[in-house]
């Protein structure tokens, strides 16, 4: 009888998912992920009735989700300790924020925690089978696939692939967020994600040199710094665990800052980095024609001019600040000198405004080559937009340690923003620089003609 009462007791203390009264996502021990987890998907949705308390939904119970609205589901990746992704909670706010619609956050941890990164691969497939036997009943109850919108994350990229694929590409959009790149490089479209999955695939590669998919992915697919190493992570093995994960986990940061009200991360089409860092591509035609693609969650305004391009994929590239928002704000320089001979090297500028402000740029580029009334055009970047520009301080360097010291001579030299094109352009003439010294001016409106 004793047994039976105690047996009574610990069933009453055991709920199900569905019983509690706000479910939270999956948290296991990195025991669990030694000896590896069993598959189980749980499916958690906010709305903005319950925008902190999930509801466990199912095939038969979608609680309060509204098939008439958007979907978004967000899929995790692989989970080698078990722990919850620690930026999914500010993902669900930041999109309810940003729109009325249902979150589903896909909660696999059971399945992707584990040591064995083959193991988590291997169930990728049957996630999204799970996923479509969903997607099917909120069709069955007047769902569209065109509101059916997948944010995967590493492992979770290509689960959305497979998803998109089953619906032969009629999803309304795939983000992948650093698509995993072991045991997924190099394979076949079917078996990884790909263009043809959704009526719009957009792709951020933060970590192509590691944990991420080197090659391009989507319909367009951003490259902030390269899609290398990103600023503000750990470059050695001395960084920890950061060391591994921050590069990787960038991207889901980089989509993040794109729902601030305080930060549009503006990209550059562009066939490689190298070109995009030396000028060639930093703008992306008139007005009239088509803007820059922006990073994130608004890249999707930029379909309808991908759709006329054959085939309609695009990279694009961009530096970002090492903290959030991760802003940078490009402005070209452009310089018109006038020496006899040639001088090669690069441009130090630093800007400041009425206010005392600060903003330095040491323009990243292959050494210039200046000739006499030739114009050379840099691309600088800025981590604070100042609006009000008051003086502006330049440094010429050949990168020579010893030997004799040169002059730049400057014929022109004009600053034009482009994140802002509307504002007016500063110009000044005449200058000479000398290396290695700073010289420091207050620039001057440009001639509306040369505008």
């Amino acid at each position: 009888m004793l047994r039976l009462y105690l047996l009574i007791s610990l069933t009453c203390l055991v709920r199900s998912d569905t019983d509690e009264t706000c479910p939270s996502f999956t948290r296991l021990s990195f025991h669990s992920a030694v000896v590896g987890t069993g598959l189980h998907v749980r499916l958690m949705l906010y709305t903005k009735r319950n925008q902190t308390c999930a509801q466990i939904i199912n095939s038969t119970a979608f609680g309060n989700l509204n098939v008439t609205k958007k979907t978004t589901f967000i899929i995790h990746g692989f989970r080698p300790t078990g722990s919850p992704p620690v930026w999914m909670e500010d993902l669900v706010e930041a999109l309810l924020s940003a729109e009325h619609m249902n979150v589903v956050v896909v909660d696999w941890n059971r399945g992707a925690t584990t040591v064995i990164y083959t193991h988590a691969a291997s169930k990728t497939k049957q996630v999204a089978t799970i996923l479509k036997e969903f997607i099917d009943q909120m069709l069955a109850e007047g769902a569209s696939l065109d509101n059916i919108y997948m944010i995967g994350v590493s492992l979770g990229a290509h689960i959305s692939g497979f998803v998109g694929e089953m619906y032969d590409g009629q999803l309304g959009r795939i983000t992948g967020l650093d698509p995993a790149g072991p045991l997924f490089n190099g394979r076949p479209p079917q078996d990884r994600l790909d263009p043809s999955d959704a009526q719009f695939v957009d792709v951020i590669h933060s970590d192509t040199d590691a944990l991420g998919y080197r090659e391009p992915l989507g319909n367009i697919d951003f490259y902030p710094n390269g899609g290398l190493d990103q600023p503000g992570c750990p470059q050695t093995i001395f960084g920890g665990m950061k060391y591994f994960k921050c590069d990787h986990q960038r991207s889901v940061y980089l989509y993040l800052a794109s729902l601030r009200e305080d930060c549009e991360i503006t990209a550059y089409p562009c066939d490689s980095y190298r070109d995009y860092r030396n000028a060639k591509c930093a703008s992306c035609g008139t007005p009239q024609e088509q803007s820059c693609p922006v990073l994130g969650y608004y890249a999707d305004n930029w379909k309808d001019y991908l759709r006329q391009k054959d085939p309609p994929m695009t990279k694009a590239f961009f530096d970002t600040d090492e903290k959030e928002p991760f802003c940078m704000y490009h402005y070209f320089v452009d310089i018109i000198s006038w020496n006899k001979n040639i001088r090669r090297g690069s441009i130090t500028i630093e800007l400041r405004d009425r206010n005392g402000n600060t903003t330095e740029s040491k323009i990243d580029h292959e050494p210039a080559i200046f000739q006499k009334y030739h114009q050379v055009s840099l691309l600088a970047r800025f981590n604070q937009d100042l609006d009000k520009v008051a003086t502006i301080s330049l440094v010429f360097s050949t990168g020579s340690v010893i030997g004799p010291k040169y002059k730049l001579r400057i014929l022109r030299i004009r600053l034009r923003s482009l994140v802002h094109p509307e504002r007016p352009q500063l110009c000044r003439y005449d200058l000479v620089l000398m290396e290695n010294v700073q010289t420091v001016f207050q620039p001057i409106l440009c001639p509306k003609l040369q505008m």
